[in-house]
């Protein structure tokens, strides 16, 4: 809960607009927050059997030790994301595993993990899957399908930051 809670001052601006963890100002994040939390799970972490929280506490703290979003150590993560699956397995930790192994080995790697998340009725109406197939598919230069993924992932969220963030992801990409 460190972890996360850490970077809070730095998800929004302003205006209430998402930042999306790549692009937030790192120097807004809470360096005693990450310490007590990295130290508080790299403490747990050789202390008994590994579960599902404590690997989402490492996943947060791998976030949180890279100075830079290019720095982060994406193999780690999808390593740490292999191993929850395992444990706790679900299409939210698919798909963020997915964005893992798009960011380590590149957006076809992430693209084909969403593939089998078509069919998975947990995920039938919900925008998280369209807004991760929509990043993946900019990452890889198809502005089209990402456009249109973005616009269905906007329509499927009722959050309004997250409808306006969407819409903003497709509006940049529209052909002008």
């Amino acid at each position: 809960m460190l972890l996360i809670d850490s970077r809070r001052e730095a998800r929004s601006g302003p205006d209430g607009g998402l930042i999306p963890l790549a692009e937030q100002d790192r120097g807004r994040w809470d360096p005693a927050a990450i310490a007590e939390g990295t130290g508080l799970i790299t403490a747990a972490l050789p202390t008994g059997p590994i579960g599902p929280y404590q690997l989402q506490a490492a996943i947060a703290a791998v976030h949180a030790e890279a100075p830079r979003a290019e720095d982060t150590d994406w193999p780690q993560i999808v390593a740490l994301y292999r191993l929850l699956e395992g444990l706790a397995p679900n299409p939210m930790v698919t798909l963020n595993r997915a964005v893992a192994v798009a960011m380590a080995y590149g957006p076809a790697a992430g693209l084909a993990l969403l593939e089998g998340l078509e069919e998975d009725d947990r995920l039938a109406r919900n925008h998280r899957l369209p807004a991760v197939r929509a990043h993946l598919l900019e990452m890889a230069g198809e502005h089209e399908r990402s456009r249109a993924d973005y616009r269905t992932a906007a329509r499927l969220t009722t959050s309004l930051p997250e409808q306006r963030y969407l819409r903003d992801r497709a509006a940049r990409l529209d052909p002008s």
